[in-house]
């Protein structure tokens, strides 16, 4: 059994539910962070969950609503830390690595914030009074871009990556599968209906797939990148998941209207149990 904090279920359109994405898997003593979008580092802390216990952060891809909070949580992990806390290990696909430089490399947009925390005598005291001890270190990301086929693991988990279709050429966009012991999950991220995805989830416990509206509302440029209803329930049904889970959704479907019509959409094409994850929720996965 471990837990999947939803810190984030939403999209780039803010809405009183739900903004952005943000998810962070609990095995054990480890905390996994997939994306890391608006407001992620404020959400974890209202769930308990703090930066430095972090030690993985894997991103799908790299628009705003899936990684608008990293440099947030990159200074505030590292501005918590003290030297026994391990580097952050990062993973994603280009341009993860040029988007961590670009905001704390020695040329980053946050390079003078964490330079006057190094030098600073006021910010060393406070940084000896945390516990740490002089000399206080710049950050350290360890960053690896990853593709199809690449895992990380560690323990009882194991996490690998798969193209998926959404936004090419412009950025590469990752699925991730978590296995922990004898348990899977598949988190789509940002997809259209490709046999990437399929067989990629095929025989997952529980997939959670990003749907953005009806499908009958959809334009076809937009079904061709993210799924609506009726795809989300036909890659269920076709990889065989044992249990749908749907994020990433439109504000229009809080509309108790459309939110029936989505659950109408769902039952005709895929036959197992699926739920809508809640912004801020918990689930227990086994």
């Amino acid at each position: 059994m471990f837990k999947l904090h939803i810190i984030g279920a939403g999209t780039p359109t803010p809405s009183p539910n739900r903004f952005g994405t943000c998810y962070i898997a609990e095995i054990g003593d480890t905390l996994l962070m997939f994306d890391c979008g608006p407001a992620a580092t404020y959400k974890m802390t209202r769930m308990g969950l703090w930066p430095t216990r972090v030690s993985h952060l894997f991103f799908s891809h790299h628009h705003f609503d899936h990684n608008a909070d990293y440099p947030c949580f990159l200074l505030t992990r590292w501005d918590q830390s003290t030297e026994d806390v391990e580097p952050l290990r990062v993973y994603g696909p280009p341009p993860t690595r040029q988007v961590t430089e670009a905001l704390i490399g020695e040329s980053g947009a946050f390079f003078p914030d964490w330079q006057a925390r190094v030098e600073h005598p006021g910010s060393r005291e406070i940084y000896q009074a945390r516990g740490g001890t002089l000399p206080r270190r710049p950050p350290a990301i360890e960053v690896q871009e990853i593709d199809t086929g690449d895992s990380v693991s560690g323990g009882c988990w194991k996490v690998t990556g798969a193209r998926v279709k959404h936004i090419e050429p412009w950025m590469p966009t990752l699925a991730y599968r978590l296995e922990v012991k004898d348990t899977s999950l598949v988190m789509t991220s940002d997809t259209g209906l490709c046999p990437s995805i399929t067989d990629f989830a095929r025989g997952a416990d529980y997939l959670l797939i990003h749907c953005w509206d009806l499908q009958a509302r959809m334009q076809p440029s937009e079904a061709g990148m993210i799924t609506g209803t009726q795809t989300a329930a036909q890659i269920a049904e076709e990889c065989g998941a044992g249990q749908l889970l749907l994020s990433h959704l439109g504000p229009k479907l809080d509309r108790p209207e459309d939110r029936r019509t989505a659950v109408e959409d769902i039952e005709k094409r895929f036959g197992g149990a699926f739920d809508f994850v809640d912004e801020l929720s918990t689930l227990e996965l086994e």
